[in-house]
């Protein structure tokens, strides 16, 4: 293959796997006892594929992507895209570690092993993050008070997001079975 035709094909798997991700994100859901702003979905998963596949820019593109595009067809209710950046950040902190620990361990249980300490590093990330700044900005632009942010981020961010890690470790542990060769077959054209 080509660098072109490489290039070519690495910008529509990107393109492909962002819209996938923007539906997946489309269908997201509040989990009983937490705030209703926080809300599950699975579109961490496409941009997973594309960071283990493709390489980590892939990945931090296709989470990007999706959140534009969310952006622009469901919009905000800040008028800021407060929700959006958290869900970029939130993918990310997912992602990378996985990315990182696959790459050194291209195998089930690395990929397993990656998925855990992504999980806990978005929890704690995430909590951290909301803490010093998207709580602040949710209360500025929307004009209202949280009363005690640090509360909020351990008792409902901190273990929303490891929920959502223990539910993203399950679908994606299953993916793998049944994508592994695939998988292995797309490292072997992007990532080497």
């Amino acid at each position: 293959m080509t660098k072109t035709n490489k290039k070519l094909r690495s910008f529509v798997t990107i393109a492909m796997l962002s819209s996938i991700s923007f539906i997946l994100m489309l269908f997201n859901f509040p989990l009983p006892w937490f705030p209703a702003f926080l809300q599950i979905d699975f579109s961490d998963v496409p941009a997973l594929i594309a960071a283990i596949t493709m390489g980590p820019v892939a990945g931090i593109l296709v989470e990007l992507m999706k959140n534009i595009l969310d952006w622009i067809f469901s919009g905000s209710p800040t008028g800021m895209p407060v929700g959006h950046m958290a869900n970029f950040a939130t993918g990310i902190l997912f992602i990378m570690p996985v990315y990182y620990i696959y790459k050194k361990l291209p195998s089930a249980k690395g990929l397993f092993f990656g998925l855990i300490v992504g999980s806990v590093i978005m929890s704690v990330g995430m909590a951290f993050l909301n803490y010093i700044a998207f709580l602040p900005m949710y209360g500025y632009f929307m004009n209202f008070h949280v009363e005690n942010i640090s509360e909020m981020a351990v008792k409902a961010i901190l273990p929303f997001n490891l929920i959502k890690g223990i539910m993203l470790i399950a679908i994606v542990t299953v993916l793998f079975r049944t994508m592994k060769t695939w998988i292995q077959n797309q490292r072997l054209q992007y990532l080497s």
